[in-house]
């Protein structure tokens, strides 16, 4: 498994990221088809905030958490994101959906943002759509919990996008 660091604002030293190294790898006894990973470790007042994100098969995802101590916010972090491997791990089981794709997925570098006028566009953001249906899309909008969802229809094959309603539910817009 390729295991990237991304740093912002702080400086992570070599002893610590051996041992987020070796944390991270161990995931793999979990779902053996984590193919990359990634480590953003961030400072913001005095609170380092640490995103744990994993690759795996195709299926991105996550785990954040902020600590004063960041050993603390980084084994906080994998262990949101090893529990979220496990749900999905359960739901391919339960569902029988141990079909998965195999996927490439890259990460893109995020440049820091400096104040910027409201309404500029400070980020751009290219990605494949794969086939799905609405509900596996849903299921991967709240695995990485985002609040929409582009997907590729796999019955219409139009772009489809889900999103969580605010009056709960979800929705999907389906263009013309």
């Amino acid at each position: 498994m390729e295991i990237r660091f991304l740093m912002k604002n702080v400086e992570v030293p070599a002893d610590l990221k051996e041992y987020m190294e070796k944390k991270l790898s161990k995931m793999e006894k979990f779902f053996p088809r984590i193919t990359d990973s990634q480590i953003l470790v961030k400072m913001i007042k005095n609170t380092y905030i640490t995103e744990v994100t994993a690759n795996v098969n195709g299926v991105i995802m996550r785990g954040e958490e902020k600590d004063v101590d960041l050993r603390k916010s980084f084994d906080l972090g994998l262990k949101n994101l090893e529990r979220r491997i496990r749900r999905h791990k359960e739901y391919l089981v339960d569902r029988a959906h141990l079909k998965t794709h195999d996927r490439e997925f890259s990460f893109d570098d995020q440049p820091e943002l400096d104040e910027l006028p409201v309404g500029t566009i400070v980020k751009e953001k290219h990605f494949d759509l794969y086939p799905m249906t609405p509900d596996e899309a849903v299921m991967q909008m709240d695995l990485l919990e985002h609040s929409f969802y582009m997907f590729l229809n796999a019955e219409s094959g139009k772009v489809n996008v889900v999103y969580k309603r605010e009056a709960g539910g979800y929705g999907v817009l389906i263009p013309n």
